[in-house]
């Protein structure tokens, strides 16, 4: 083997809010290395992983971004789960260190840079497809909107407004609120006063779980009302009590309970190796990460080589005959992946899938010629 490493960078959010989900992305890109290093690495070379803490800040994410690139010299940098802390990383290592960088999670789409690769869900998967099944299967007409004050809730509720809009509904509130807000109790208000059908809930966490209790406290729920949170997945069942979310719907590309072999065994492989809270699924961006590894590594074995160029030329097309979720590709020139879809309920304390949307195109704007 050669010697030299060729390197991954990872940010992930190991503390802060969000650990519950960086800590799984860490936990499933180790292993996915380590799998590689197995088999006798990458073009005869070892694969090193960098983890940095992100820490749920783009202070520090921005940070760990210019250490990676400056100090590690890494190959790529993978991960960040808000859209802010994307920027955060992109300032440094794309913008200014001109690295190839991966962004994992579930977001708002529009990411348009020539070094940037997307492996998330966006709106045309999610909430393109979501509102009209849920308007059609439950007869909800009124929308009420809570939401996080950055730029993916900003632009994801755009797109639900316009589907909603598009299918004969109205959007009866729009709140942004800091991230840091706990008191929700004059919008729940507003929401029972309104005759609201259902929230479209774009709060995280910090602010997620106190929210979630008021709307229950309100009887929401009981009167028929209905959550829908794009990004909810197992790992929140573990910080919400299940009664309080009791037929939410989520709309994501993988759920634990997908009778697929590949993704059944994964997440057995996985849950030996890492037992505990941080568990695989699909919004704290492990799909994402499982992607982005994926793919990256079928670039490099077809450049032949860990020159940023050439792994981008082969990564425009890039595609996995299995993953969690099922198979995905690359569509060339966007830079964002073809997945399959899933609509799931929560139903008793785990989400049931209740429409298989099949493979869906994430129509994302192609880059230029000059800019490809």
């Amino acid at each position: 083997m050669d010697p030299k490493p060729i390197k991954i960078g990872l940010i992930a959010e190991l503390t802060g809010p969000l650990s519950f989900m960086g800590v799984a992305n860490a936990n499933l890109t180790t292993m996915l290395v380590d799998d590689i290093n197995a088999k006798g690495g990458l073009l005869g070379r070892p694969v090193e992983l960098v983890i940095e803490d992100g820490e749920t800040t783009d202070s520090a994410a921005k940070a760990k971004a210019a250490k990676l690139v400056d100090v590690d010299k890494v190959d790529v940098v993978v991960g960040g789960i808000y859209s802010s802390t994307r920027l955060a990383i992109k300032s440094e290592a794309v913008t200014r260190g001109k690295t190839l960088y991966i962004y994992t999670e579930q977001y708002e789409g529009q990411e348009n840079d020539p070094l940037i690769f997307c492996t998330g869900p966006v709106p045309a998967q999610q909430v393109e497809p979501l509102i009209p099944w849920l308007m059609n299967s439950t007869g909800a007409k009124r929308f009420y909107l809570p939401s996080a004050d950055y730029i993916w809730p900003h632009l994801l509720n755009k797109a639900a407004s316009r589907a909603v809009r598009a299918n004969g509904g109205e959007i009866v509130g729009e709140e942004y609120f800091p991230l840091d807000t706990v008191d929700f109790r004059r919008t729940v208000q507003q929401i029972m006063a309104s005759g609201t059908d259902v929230v479209f809930n774009t709060i995280v966490p910090p602010g997620l779980t106190p929210f979630l209790e008021e709307l229950h406290k309100a009887g929401f729920g009981k009167r028929g009302g209905k959550i829908v949170c794009t990004y909810f997945d197992e790992n929140f069942f573990n910080l919400v009590p299940s009664d309080q979310i009791e037929g939410l719907y989520s709309c994501l590309d993988y759920y634990q309970e997908l009778d697929e072999p590949f993704g059944r065994a994964l997440l057995r492989r996985y849950g030996e190796r890492f037992p505990g809270g941080a568990t695989l699924t699909a919004g704290s961006g492990c799909t994402g990460h499982y992607r982005a590894i994926k793919m990256w590594e079928a670039a490099v074995k077809e450049a032949g080589s860990a020159e940023r160029d050439a792994v981008i030329r082969a990564l425009d097309h890039a595609r996995i005959s299995e993953g969690p979720g099922g198979p995905a590709e690359m569509v060339p020139g966007q830079h964002h992946v073809r997945m399959n879809m899933y609509i799931a309920q929560a139903q008793g304390g785990r989400f049931r899938v209740v429409k298989n949307l099949g493979s869906i195109d994430p129509n994302e704007r192609a880059l230029s010629d000059e800019l490809r």
